[in-house]
């Protein structure tokens, strides 16, 4: 009599534990593999993690991005290797095919994209303003800063921040930038307080590109405070027309002749305000000016100027500046 084989039953259910394991196995490694493999995203894509956001509020986000497959398995793998180690706020760049290991160490790591905004020396308020209110990635409005109160610099910000916070971290910077300047001046300044100094460094920053320079082109105005003779900055016979923009053409003689609070070709002293936002070097060379008697100062046609201490010398470097100019065809 032939021997039966084992039963049907045991074995079909041997085969399905054994499919069960196989299929387990392979979730089982899915699940692994999938915390490693390449992300799905073809190109870097940005993502904006609000203040107090969750892991599950940033796998939406990052789902939406085209950054990982599925929001729920980045959450659940996230859980189970992230190490309970919370995310951070900001804006992230995730780069192409970042996996999601990748992904969670970026958003725990807080690396956030730097934005920048700059500021250069010498930019009058109305400017700082426009620059501001041009920048799509900022949000709100605001005034036109008060003149001179706004210190020239790069300024890192988050996408979607206000307006109004950018501006006052550009406000605070020239407050803590003058008071230790001012703090740390010579007795040589003609700056009788830091607004004082603000408006001649403005002045004086408007007055030449030249770094160099700016400590004698300070010394030569302060001269000029000091025995009240006028400053004579064609600066300020412009500021009150453009407040600060390019005239773009030449000066008119009603405009030198003009009485109003800021030109120094019909006044003796200061303006009543800054005319431009000066930088550290110009508020630094105000408060430190160059040991010099020359009282005038004219171009010498190679981007800086030429300084006398006689009206008789200044009129021949004058001449000489002439020349030049009718060389070029400028006359």
């Amino acid at each position: 009599m032939a021997k039966r084989s084992g039963n049907p039953t045991r074995r079909l259910a041997g085969i399905v534990l054994l499919i069960g394991l196989a299929v387990a196995a392979f979730i089982g490694f899915r699940f692994v593999y999938g915390w490693s493999e390449q992300g799905p995203a073809k190109q870097d894509v940005s993502i904006t993690v609000p203040d107090g956001a969750t892991l599950s509020d940033a796998a939406v986000l990052l789902k939406r991005a085209g950054a990982v497959r599925s929001a729920d398995a980045f959450l659940t793998r996230a859980k189970v290797f992230g190490a309970g180690k919370s995310i951070k706020a900001g804006e992230f760049i995730i780069p192409a095919g970042a996996s999601n290991s990748d992904i969670l160490s970026i958003l725990q790591g807080g690396k956030t994209l730097t934005r920048l905004i700059t500021i250069p020396e010498g930019m009058p308020s109305i400017l700082v303003h426009e620059r501001l209110m041009a920048n799509d990635q900022l949000t709100g409005g605001i005034p036109v800063p008060e003149e001179g109160s706004v210190l020239p610099d790069s300024y890192a910000f988050d996408k979607g921040e206000p307006r109004a916070a950018v501006l006052k971290r550009m406000q605070a910077a020239m407050d803590k930038a003058l008071a230790k300047l001012w703090a740390e001046r010579a007795p040589e300044t003609v700056a009788k307080s830091p607004r004082e100094a603000i408006i001649l460094a403005s002045i004086v920053e408007k007055e030449t590109g030249v770094p160099s320079e700016r400590p004698m082109v300070a010394g030569v105005y302060s001269n000029r405070l000091r025995t009240n003779m006028m400053l004579q900055a064609d600066p300020t016979i412009i500021y009150p027309i453009t407040r600060g923009k390019p005239l773009g053409r030449r000066i008119r003689k009603s405009e030198i002749a003009a009485v109003n609070d800021y030109n120094t070709y019909a006044m003796v002293g200061l303006p009543k305000g800054p005319i431009a936002n000066p930088g550290r070097l110009s508020i630094l060379a105000v408060l430190h000016p160059a040991q010099t008697r020359a009282l005038y100062f004219v171009a010498d046609g190679k981007g800086g100027h030429i300084f006398a201490d006689t009206y008789q010398q200044h009129n021949e470097n004058v001449r000489k500046w002439f020349e030049i100019r009718r060389a070029r065809g400028e006359l």
